[in-house]
């Protein structure tokens, strides 16, 4: 091994230590003293009129209807508006825009994608959604790892992310690129396992290049189908068995990290909550038993509506759910066969939130545009749902999803600074949050 002259060596530790003295004689951001009208506490659904917090570097420091104002704290009036936690959003792809999401992966370069992942995620972060869980690259396998750790050195904005780079799906499953001609060997937009040694060896592989979490096609293709054997239900195969989710449950567990699955329905959803995943995303169909065994080892459901919601209004044929239909429809009215799906979703939420299940919110943006995924907990509402528990579904249950529990998604002393406000009262009318007009994010202030 080459060695430094001692000379040298001797000015590189003065070099070195002369710049931790000048960042340590660099001077501190002034607290920050944030007041408006109203201030939501998530956890009890009370509203503190009017409410301030201070927050000091990263983290707040106080929160009530008056807190202390430090010598030189910048004092910010953000008047008739709500200050509430920033906004959760459990199953985000950075790494698609509006468009035909197969064609995408194939036409577009891994860097390209990468680049428009960033902007994404500042389109996000704007919008108020101060951190993430990205479900997936769709092909563009740990490239995601690269704009988390960009987020964190600062060098680009956005939010907080949970990162899983590629998902994991079989051969021929989910996003195998089905439809394109097997002679061209187009690739999956994720990475294919098969059995529980090849399982084991990508999460592995995946983990080594930085993945934060394990994401898994569990069910796929889906279709409602009335064809005379399943009339109007949805018919939903599952790729894994318990036994093979249960392998990925206890790689991961070894691995400190979760499996989240896209799980449509049964019985799909009911191996997932036999092994012990972290969420269920889409989670569309539920039995009984899912359920209970969802309540027992409290696995959230992430019902992703605003995707359905687009898919249903913007694509009207089988075919066009793999395209661009084009112009948009009127939201009032559901068209084809995914207004038909959509349909079938919103009622099985209702016997969902019946049976007490926990919830998350998650919206799968990216085929629909960045920044405009707080339709989320609007359409949660719509469905059912009380705005509180929604908001607690979003902050309180996505904290804990995304591995910070404790640490955001509550205005408290010693969380972070993730704060955000928007106009009105979002428990008389949550589609308020659809209207961030300040972000905040580790103390500092990212919109204004």
């Amino acid at each position: 091994m080459p060695r430094f002259p001692l000379r040298a060596s001797c000015l590189f530790v003065c070099f070195a230590l002369g710049i931790i003295a000048l960042a340590a004689q660099q001077p501190s951001a002034p607290p920050i003293v944030l007041h408006a009208a109203r201030l939501l506490d998530v956890a009890t659904g009370n509203m503190i009129q009017p409410g301030e917090i201070l927050v000091e570097g990263e983290r707040i420091q106080a929160v009530g209807t008056s807190v202390a104002h430090p010598t030189g704290a910048q004092i910010i009036d953000l008047g008739d508006i709500t200050l509430l936690p920033g906004l959760i959003d459990a199953h985000v792809h950075l790494f698609l825009h509006p468009g035909a999401e197969d064609l995408q992966t194939v036409e577009e370069s891994v860097p390209w994608r990468t680049i428009l992942a960033a902007q994404a995620a500042k389109a996000d972060m704007m919008a108020g959604f101060t951190a993430e869980r990205d479900m997936g690259t769709e092909g563009a396998g740990s490239a995601d790892t690269a704009v988390r750790n960009a987020i964190n050195a600062g060098i680009i904005p956005g939010p907080r992310l949970r990162i899983s780079g590629n998902a994991i799906d079989i051969l021929g499953g989910h996003e195998d690129a089905n439809r394109y001609n097997p002679a061209q060997h187009v690739l999956s937009n994720a990475d294919y396992a098969n059995s529980i040694d090849q399982i084991v060896e990508v999460i592995r592989e995946q983990h080594k290049q930085g993945s934060d979490f394990v994401k898994m096609y569990e069910t796929g293709p889906d279709r409602m189908a009335n064809d005379g054997t399943v009339n109007g239900i949805l018919h939903t195969p599952y790729q894994y068995t318990e036994a093979q989710l249960a392998a990925a449950v206890a790689e991961a567990h070894r691995l400190g990290t979760v499996v989240a699955v896209h799980a449509m329905g049964e019985p799909g959803t009911f191996y997932a909550a036999q092994a012990g995943v972290a969420s269920i995303d889409h989670a569309t169909q539920l039995s009984d038993e899912t359920m209970r065994l969802m309540k027992e080892k409290h696995i959230p459901a992430v019902p992703t509506f605003t995707i359905f919601e687009y898919f249903a209004h913007n694509r009207t044929t089988a075919t066009e759910a793999a395209q661009e239909a084009g112009v948009p429809t009127d939201r009032s009215s559901s068209v084809g066969p995914e207004g038909a799906l959509l349909d079938y979703k919103i009622s099985e939420f209702k016997k969902q939130i019946a049976a007490g299940i926990p919830f998350a919110v998650g919206s799968d943006v990216g085929p629909f545009p960045h920044g405009t995924q707080a339709r989320e907990l609007t359409l949660m509402v719509k469905y059912g749902m009380k705005p509180l528990a929604v908001l607690q579904a979003d902050m309180i249950e996505g904290a804990r999803l995304l591995g910070w529990a404790g640490a955001i998604g509550q205005i408290k002393p010693g969380y972070y600074a993730d704060i955000v406000a928007v106009p009105g009262n979002p428990l008389s009318d949550i589609s308020v949050v659809e209207h961030v007009s300040f972000v905040m994010k580790g103390g500092e202030v990212v919109r204004r």
